[in-house]
């Protein structure tokens, strides 16, 4: 019998989290994160990782387990994600998947049949030394239509594109997969205009609580503006507010808010193309619905 696993997935400043973290303490899980930012190590704010109480309150993994600038494929998320459920499983604890990054949550979910053969460093450092503009021409050239979840202001994730696309790969193709575990899928978001709302209020309080002073330690450290850059979102507007880049903090501000909404739409996209998905009417009672969910899952009562 597989492993049963529950995925809470959703948008950015949907509420997944706190979702997550009621539903893993009310039956007994731990969490893996699934967002590619939070395997950061630190820059707690800047990809809104959960509280040091919060931590203590459900366990977690797949938190702080790389470096900024380092590589880190798909595979190595896969591999340290079923590592983690081996574990909580073996501890007779219930493995929510709890995040936004639409391929890592597939990559578990749907048990995607990986191979990392690692990076091309000669054409990994020819493509680096290419301009976000070139990037997406070369992207343009190879493929009949660029995928809509892919960020082109996001150097890091062109360069690993055109990587796929120059080894005779497609980006869309459909991946071969075999499922480890028995998944329940339940989805968090709001409609635009409430989720427009709840995204300027948490940018507006990650950004009283210090946000721009995690990325200038970061470069104080000696990460590079290019490593912020290639991150994308919060990490490339604070780099780029710090180099003088824009006019205003305002002005900063302003754009930051539009490109996280930007962002929160391509996850849509990206989730809703998953019919399996169950979304929680998030002005009723969003837990009790998926308790209802979970306990039909997983046969309780």
């Amino acid at each position: 019998m597989k492993p049963r696993l529950i995925a809470i997935v959703g948008t950015n400043a949907s509420g997944k989290s706190a979702v997550g973290l009621e539903l893993a303490r009310r039956y007994g899980g731990e969490i893996l994160s699934a967002d590619s930012r939070q395997i950061l190590r630190g820059y707690d704010l800047c990809s809104g990782k959960v509280t040091a109480e919060e931590r203590q309150a459900v366990r977690h993994h797949l938190l702080d387990i790389a470096d900024a600038g380092t590589y880190f494929s798909l595979a190595d998320y896969q591999a340290q994600a079923y590592a983690a459920i081996d574990d909580i499983v073996a501890r007779g604890k219930v493995p929510f998947l709890v995040g936004g990054t639409g391929l890592y949550v597939n990559a578990v979910a749907d048990g995607y049949e990986l191979v990392d053969a690692g990076p091309d460093d000669a054409l990994r450092r020819r493509l680096e030394g290419m301009s976000a503009e070139e990037l997406v021409q070369l992207l343009r050239e190879k493929t009949a239509e660029v995928p809509e979840f892919l960020d082109l202001n996001n150097k890091k994730r062109l360069v690993r594109a055109c990587e796929v696309l120059l080894s005779g790969r497609s980006l869309t193709e459909t991946r071969a997969c075999s499922p480890r575990c028995d998944v329940l899928k339940i989805g968090v978001t709001w409609e635009r205009p409430l989720l427009r709302q709840r995204i300027e209020e948490r940018l507006r309080k990650r950004l009283e609580q210090g946000m721009i002073d995690e990325v200038k330690q970061g470069l104080d450290a000696g990460v590079g503006y290019d490593v912020f850059y290639n991150l994308g979102l919060e990490y490339r507007f604070i780099a780029r507010y710090l180099n003088g880049e824009f006019g205003s903090y305002d002005e900063f501000v302003e754009k930051l808010r539009i490109a996280i909404g930007q962002f929160a739409k391509r996850q849509m996209t990206w989730f809703r193309k998953d019919p399996s998905i169950h979304w929680l009417d998030m002005h009723g009672d969003p837990v009790a619905e998926a308790s209802q969910l979970i306990e039909a899952f997983l046969e309780i009562g």
